[in-house]
This record gives C-alpha cells, structure tokens and sequence, in this order.
C-alpha cells in the first residue's frame, strides 16, 4: 500500500457501502441514488444515504427537510425509514459552501467516522458529479464495497462517465456496474422514445468490462416528487420507473454481495 494513503475508517455498524457516481452533472445522480435507497428499504433492508456533495447538496430537498440546529438535533436525521447526512442540514439553501479541498475532505470523513449510523445493511453515498477531492477521500479512506456509476445514453455523458469508470479502477474500487438513467420516455401506448440516444449505458459498460444494471425511464413525476420532498420510488410505487428502481436496488444487492468484478490496474496515488 502506498505509505501516503490514509487508513480505511471503521463502521463496524455498517455491512456494505456503495458509492453512487457520474462522471459530470445533469444525468440525474443524486435521484437515482435517493430513490435507489429508498428501493433497497422498501425491500426490507436498513438504509442510510450519505450526501457527499458538500457544495451542492440536494438530499434535503428531496426528502423535505432542511437545515436545522446541529446543537440540538441528532444526526443522522430519518425520513421515510432512511437516515439521512447532508451538508444541507448545516447551512441554509441560500448559503455558498465556500471551502477549499482540504476542509471538503475533512467535512467528507467527518460524515462518516463522527456520525453514528447505527446497524445498517447499505449506506448509499450519493457523490458529487466529477472526480475531485469528495470522490478521492471517499475512494482512498471509506471501506466501499464498490461504486455505481450513472450516465445518461448520449456520447456527451459518455465521455466524462468514463473518467469515473478510471477513477475507481485506479484506487482499486469495484465498479459494481452502470446505470442508464433517462433511457427513454414511454407513453401510455406503450412506444418508447429514446430522447438522448440510444444504448450508451450497455456501450459503457462492455468497454470497462463491468455489469450494465439496467435502464431507467423518464417520468415528469420523478422531478416533480424530487422537488416536493417524496421520492417516486415511495410515492408512486406502482409506477413503471419505480418498478426499474427496485429491479435495481435487486441487482445492486446481489452485485454488492460478490465485489470486485472491476478488473481495472491499480496505480498508487
């Protein structure tokens, strides 16, 4: 081991940590990671997510909740079963995080190793787009089972997904596979409609020789629940995109259950 790589920290409460990743923003991460988590408690599994984008933190906005007093409240906070960190329970909306590399991995460990997250058989951690100082604190010193990555199907998404793919490979977490989010819209007939292309998540994913996890569909009604503090997942669960949610909490399950599918080269950082 490189004798500059911190020590893995300890959660002796917590059996497996799974990273949610994209390579930049806009393909819908943060969704996917909460309604993700929100498939694997419906499914009778004790969840937490973890919002480790300490600049722009959305988790509070989709679970209905907002800053609070860090002196008086308990963290995690729990919602709809899930416990819940996020920065944005530390600072109002309207507040810039304004801090450099450093002090977003101090905030990104203290989130881990100060919070009691009790027993937990998954902490999804919801990542910030992009492969900074987040992502390299999380990657060298969490004990991650392994790392989703989100793309949309277009090329554009493609190409900085694959910077993620890298990422992981070269600080030896598994990729346990690739999601495809927003593949198509399908209306009420049935006839899919690819608006951002076609095929790009399963292209992804035969090139990092890495499971493809499956597509998920456009609705209007995941912004819509996302904005009103509910995930689709919980409030229409009947729905065709919910039921892709929990076909894909099934399938990160049973992935997170045999890690290291990944067979990228280390390089030591």
């Amino acid at each position: 081991m490189n004798p500059q790589m911190p020590p893995k920290l300890v959660l002796p409460g917590v059996k497996q940590l799974i990273a949610v990743a994209s390579g930049k923003g806009g393909v819908g991460k943060s969704t996917v990671a909460a309604n993700l988590a929100m498939a694997l408690h419906m499914t009778g599994r004790s969840v937490g997510l973890m919002d480790a984008d300490i600049y722009g933190p959305s988790v509070p906005l989709m679970f209905g909740l907002g800053s609070v007093n860090p002196q008086t409240t308990p963290f995690p906070i729990e919602k709809y079963g899930i416990r819940l960190m996020s920065m944005g329970f530390l600072v109002s909306p309207e507040q810039a995080v304004i801090w450099r590399g450093p002090k977003v991995a101090q905030a990104v460990q203290s989130f881990l190793a100060q919070i009691d997250w009790g027993q937990l058989d998954y902490l999804i951690i919801d990542l910030p787009p992009g492969t900074g100082d987040a992502q390299l604190t999380l990657s060298q010193s969490a004990p991650l089972t392994g790392a989703v990555i989100v793309t949309t199907p277009g090329e554009v998404s493609l190409i900085d997904a694959r910077k993620g793919v890298k990422m992981f490979g070269e600080v030896r977490v598994p990729i346990l596979g690739i999601v495809e989010n927003m593949s198509y819209f399908e209306d009420a007939g049935g006839n899919k409609t690819p608006i951002f292309g076609v095929g790009g998540g399963q292209k992804l994913a035969n090139e990092s020789k890495v499971p493809f996890l499956g597509e998920l569909p456009i609705d209007p009604r995941v912004a819509w629940c996302g904005d009103n503090g509910e995930p689709i997942v919980r409030k229409y669960p009947d729905s065709a995109v919910s039921k892709a949610y929990l076909a894909l909490a099934k399938t990160v399950a049973d992935a997170a259950s045999k890690p290291g599918t990944a067979p990228l080269p280390p390089v030591l950082l």
